[in-house]
Parts: C-alpha cells; sequence; structure tokens
C-alpha cells in the first residue's frame, strides 16, 4: 500500500512475530526501519528481556495490556486496580505512558446498564492512579461477531459514551480498525466524529484479520482521514502476517 503521508507506526510483536525470538524480533523491526512496538501480556514475557532489547535496539514501546481483570463487574474492582498499579510499575520501567484495557465478558442475568455503569465506575476510579503517575488507559471495544463471543463492549457509539461519562483525558479508546469494520463499518466518519476520545489505533485487513492490503478495507484513505484530522499517536499494526513479516511491513513505509 503506497501512501504519501506519514503517520507513526507501531508494531504489535504477539501479533506479527509470535512465537519468534523477541530480541531477535525487535532487532529485524529496527532494520526495516521501525522504531516502536507493542504487545499484548506482559506478565507472560520475561521483562528483562523486553528491556534490554528495546534499549539495545533503539526503539520504544507505545502500549501494552494491563492485567485480564472484569470492570464490569464490580466484585472484581479492587483486584482490577491491583493489576493497573502493578502493570503501571512495568509500564514506568519500560518508558511507557499508555495501557490497553479490556472490560471483561458480559455477565449473565445482571442487566445491561449496571455492567455499563460497572465500567464507568470502574474507569472513574482508575483515574486518580493514572493521572499521578501519567499513563493513559485505552479502552477497547472488540467484534463479537467473530473473535470474541461475550465481550461486553463492541460499539463503538457504546464505548464513546462510556468514555465522556468518565471524563478524564486520562482514559481513551482504542479504535481498532478491524474490529469496527466487523461490529458497525462507517469507520472514517467514526473516526472523525470522535477522534478527541482516541489515543491509539489498531489496523489489519478484514476479512481474515491480515496484512492492511487484503481485504475489504481501504487504508490508504482511512490513514489520510486520520492524518487530517491531527491525530498525533500511533497506528498499532496488529495483523497475522499471510507472508513474512518484513513484506507487508516494508510496504506500509514506501
Amino acid at each position: 500500500m503506497e501512501r504519501g503521508i506519514v503517520m507513526k507506526l507501531s508494531v504489535c510483536m504477539d501479533a506479527l512475530y509470535r512465537g519468534r525470538d523477541f530480541k531477535e524480533s525487535v532487532n529485524e523491526l529496527k532494520e526495516i526501519g521501525y522504531d516502536t512496538i507493542e504487545f499484548w501480556s506482559w506478565w507472560q514475557k520475561d521483562v528483562d528481556v523486553v528491556a534490554e532489547a528495546v534499549a539495545e535496539a533503539g526503539v520504544s514501546i507505545s502500549t501494552f495490556c494491563t492485567k485480564f481483570t472484569s470492570l464490569v463487574d464490580p466484585a472484581q474492582r479492587n483486584a482490577y486496580l491491583e493489576g493497573l498499579i502493578e502493570s503501571i510499575a512495568v509500564a514506568k520501567r519500560l518508558n511507557c505512558t499508555q495501557l490497553i484495557t479490556q472490560v471483561g465478558q458480559e455477565l449473565e442475568g445482571v442487566p445491561r446498564e449496571a455492567q455499563a455503569q460497572s465500567l464507568i465506575e470502574g474507569l472513574r476510579a482508575c483515574v486518580p492512579i493514572l493521572e499521578k503517575e501519567g499513563i493513559t488507559l485505552l479502552v477497547e471495544p472488540l467484534n463479537t461477531r467473530v473473535n470474541h463471543q461475550g465481550y461486553f463492549l463492541a460499539s463503538s457509539e457504546e464505548a464513546f459514551y462510556i468514555i465522556k461519562q468518565v471524563g478524564s483525558p486520562f482514559v481513551k479508546i482504542l479504535f481498532d480498525i478491524y474490529h469496527q469494520q466487523i461490529t458497525e463499518g462507517n469507520v472514517i466518519a467514526n473516526i472523525r466524529e470522535n477522534i478527541a476520545w482516541i489515543g491509539h489505533f489498531h489496523a489489519a485487513g478484514n476479512p481474515g484479520r491480515h496484512e492492511l492490503d487484503n481485504g475489504e478495507l481501504n487504508y490508504e484513505q482511512i490513514f489520510k482521514a486520520i492524518d487530517e484530522t491531527g491525530f498525533e499517536g500511533h497506528m498499532g499494526l496488529e495483523y497475522f502476517p499471510l507472508e513474512a513479516p518484513p513484506v507487508g511491513l516494508r510496504k506500509l513505509l514506501k
């Protein structure tokens, strides 16, 4: 995909380089021309190895996940906050200022409004911690049609409503273009209308979640629309490559 625009790109190691040696993969990315990475769960990695790899290669970390504890279940709120504090300590060590959070599975037999309120209150409880530490929490809606059946938060409209209720610049949305294309489409308009509440993007082709030029999404136009909003964050490349990772990654740097 040729693009005459400049967008900061972040490569998701757990998607493009899953099963590969972390340090070797980071060095390969640097040689290709990338200077930013991200990943999923820090607790399944040797944080010492991660720190050494990024320091030696001279790359930065845009974001990674906080502990996967439900925010829609108020009984788990204290555990969520404990996991957040633990994750922030790792973020500080890795010079990372954003953490991705999922919200949990929908609870059976509990009114949806009650779960949404728990999510709002749980995020509000995070704000003082986030403000003190200078960390932004990225709430991620996921599609429930293909990949994440039973997950509570799918629509961007509901996600943006929740973020507005929280009302903090330290809590934003991770807008995953792949997930939102499956959930609702209307990607460019939704991005333009809500860019103030978006802190990070993820991108993958649809269907299949492969390279960006594989599928129905016109990423050249999507990237252009995001650039025009003045967005200064990263576009996370979170796809499962059909070809060797460098092939698709080099295309995106043209």
